[in-house]
């Protein structure tokens, strides 16, 4: 009599990320931008500062990750609501970080790069593995919002090295990590001896830097290099974009079952 394998103890967990899809990485670098913009917004157009922005900014995230976490399932709203929260935080903390304290765009890109490298070797210890598209356990979820915490801030810094301390601009800045995004997408698809999660953290930390120089294209001033939009009127617009993305991404997966059917 042949044994049936016994199933894996996760088969009938849940999921509480998204699949990775292309129309993912469109929201994420939307979510990325109006990061940019939303951050600059507080800390520059209302006057904030970089600490007082940040420190609500980590409020706001401690409170879409308490409703992450506390959900059963993948929730698009409390999922997307936490990714808007890091890159918002990220933006006014790599700021600071930058700015305030005086570290500069070199010095904290590298201690950012340290924090993540850092995370993942340790999530990699304790759990065994590195998950991005099966999040199923408290201790996993709470490695991954950490991890893209980090990576958003470092991404942040990197934004802002390329653009100014390169020389390069915003909008140069922005094909500069556009065009490291797409050779990710070539190496996914063509070097398979690379694990898939080296390359979705890649992607996942490049998109922070593209979002930032696009956010900065949009609101810096013509004399900065930007088209001088407002950041208040640019985040409320992209974030609409990033909402109609959501429900566009909700429709299509209640739609397949029915279409399989």
């Amino acid at each position: 009599m042949t044994t049936l394998p016994r199933p894996s103890p996760l088969a009938n967990l849940v999921s509480k990320v998204p699949q990775i899809t292309l129309g993912f990485w469109l929201i994420k670098i939307l979510a990325t931008t109006v990061g940019e913009t939303g951050g600059d917004a507080f800390s520059m157009t209302l006057q904030l500062g970089y600490a007082v922005s940040s420190l609500i900014f980590l409020a706001f995230f401690a409170v879409t990750l308490t409703a992450q976490v506390s959900a059963r399932r993948y929730h698009p709203a409390f999922y997307w609501a936490v990714v808007v929260a890091t890159t918002t935080v990220g933006t006014t903390m790599s700021d600071y970080m930058d700015r305030t304290l005086g570290l500069g765009y070199v010095k904290s890109s590298l201690l950012l790069l340290t924090v993540v490298l850092v995370l993942l070797f340790i999530w990699h210890r304790s759990v065994g593995r590195i998950e991005f598209e099966r999040i199923t356990t408290r201790k996993e979820e709470i490695f991954y919002w950490v991890t893209i915490l980090a990576s958003n801030t470092l991404g942040t810094a990197l934004g802002d090295f390329v653009a100014s301390d390169t020389g390069l601009g915003f909008e140069r800045g922005a094909l500069v990590f556009g065009g490291l995004i797409a050779l990710v997408a070539i190496a996914h698809f063509t070097l398979k001896k690379i694990p898939a999660a080296v390359l979705f953290w890649a992607a996942y930390i490049l998109t922070r830097p593209l979002g930032a120089t696009l956010g900065d294209t949009l609101t810096k001033s013509h004399d900065e290099g930007g088209l001088g939009l407002g950041r208040i009127v640019s985040s409320l617009t992209i974030l609409a974009c990033m909402v109609i993305g959501i429900l566009w991404q909700v429709r299509r997966h209640r739609s397949a079952p029915a279409a399989q059917g």
